[in-house]
């Protein structure tokens, strides 16, 4: 028997009663611009530093969240990011608590426990990062395991592999949405329970008008006219207020005129929808070309025993680098490079992405927040 997570109702009243019935201290109320959370992240240069939040940006986050996925008290949210992360803040803090809605909080992920709260509690939103519903797609427990109370499935954190997610989407009846953005930054796009499944599982959905996104090439040039591609910029209410007592960091986070950065490199069409190309620090270089790591793990996670699959540059003597896969195969299946590349040339994908490697292993090393570890791999292909 899977380990439960708690089911809590929290409510949130502008009244400042405190439990005992006494008023609450006016100085001690904080007003929706002074800050009021300090939080660990990673951050775009993978060094730890502390983002300073206030209160407007998550009142603002849930607004977004509450059109996005037409929330109503009535649904029960189960969260399986830590706690200290953004994507928490507002799946199992802010907007639970406005809506007066239950949340199911898990002590530590797994697949198997996961799908067995939703049965269990009849879940109706989830949010995971990629990492988590996949793994919880190659658990056997998805076929057995009751998943119709679902509705809908907030992911991101990191790209969104269309197959994989189509598959959700055939396998509960959910519908898979996704906020873009960062911890630092907050939103700056978002797809919603009306777009179609194209926009929603091909694309980081809409621009979010108010949070003003730019997108700035390599020698900082404004391409956001164009379209891109270039790295994603924003200076809206859902930014936090950058990094406590960090310049260096708050240097490279900002633009000189005061500019969020994001650190992912995007695309924006004319009807204002956002594609994530890959993360700044993600792309393998080849030979002096930019191969997505990004796209090369939804080519290869199309195939049929592919369970889970990431993609790091390896060093190389005359290109530099080279396209390496790490492949978890799907139980009882095996995968080798020759059949992944003959499955790739039959989906018609450039040569020039195909990988020149692959290791198969049992598992994928994940950091705290569920995402891949991609620096450990890269520390693998040097030893």
């Amino acid at each position: 028997m899977a380990e439960f997570g708690l089911r809590v109702r929290l409510t949130w009243s502008p009244s400042l009663v405190e439990p005992t019935g006494s008023t609450v201290d006016p100085g001690r109320a904080l007003g929706l611009g002074e800050i009021h959370l300090i939080n660990g992240t990673s951050g775009t240069t993978g060094m730890p530093k502390c983002v300073v939040h206030n209160q407007n940006r998550w009142f603002y986050y849930h607004l977004l969240a509450m059109e996005a996925g037409a929330f109503t008290p009535d649904d029960v949210f189960l969260t399986v990011i830590p706690a200290p992360y953004g994507f928490a803040q507002w799946t199992a803090n802010f907007t639970p608590t406005l809506l007066g809605a239950p949340t199911v909080v898990m002590p530590r992920f797994s697949a198997e426990a996961a799908l067995e709260i939703i049965e269990k509690e009849k879940i109706t939103v989830i949010c995971c990062v990629s990492t988590q519903f996949i793994m919880m797609l190659n658990s056997p427990d998805v076929l057995t395991r009751d998943l119709t109370s679902l509705r809908c499935m907030f992911t991101g954190g990191e790209a969104v592999p269309f197959e994989r997610a189509a598959e959700f989407e055939r396998r509960t009846g959910a519908q898979v949405l996704q906020f873009f953005g960062s911890n630092e930054t907050g939103a700056l796009s978002r797809t919603r329970t009306t777009d179609s499944i194209d926009a929603r599982l091909r694309t980081a959905g809409a621009v979010i008008e108010a949070m003003r996104v730019r997108l700035f090439d390599e020698d900082g040039t404004d391409v956001t006219s164009v379209g891109g591609p270039g790295q994603a910029a924003c200076s809206g209410p859902a930014t936090c207020l950058g990094y406590f007592n960090d310049a260096e960091a708050n240097e490279r986070l900002f633009t000189s005129d005061g500019w969020m950065l994001t650190g992912d490199i995007c695309t924006v069409d004319g009807d204002g929808y956002l594609r994530v190309v890959d993360r700044k620090s993600d792309f393998i270089i080849r030979g002096g070309k930019n191969v997505s790591a990004a796209a090369v793990e939804d080519q290869v996670g199309s195939h049929p025993a592919v369970a889970m699959v990431a993609a790091v540059a390896m060093p190389d003597p005359v290109y530099g680098e080279r396209v390496c896969v790490f492949v978890v195969p799907r139980a009882g299946m095996t995968v080798d490079l020759e059949a992944l590349r003959e499955h790739l040339r039959a989906r018609g994908v450039s040569p020039e992405t195909w990988p020149e490697r692959i290791e198969l292993v049992d598992d994928l090393p994940r950091g705290s927040g569920g995402k891949v570890a991609k620096a450990e791999l890269r520390r693998r292909l040097q030893s």
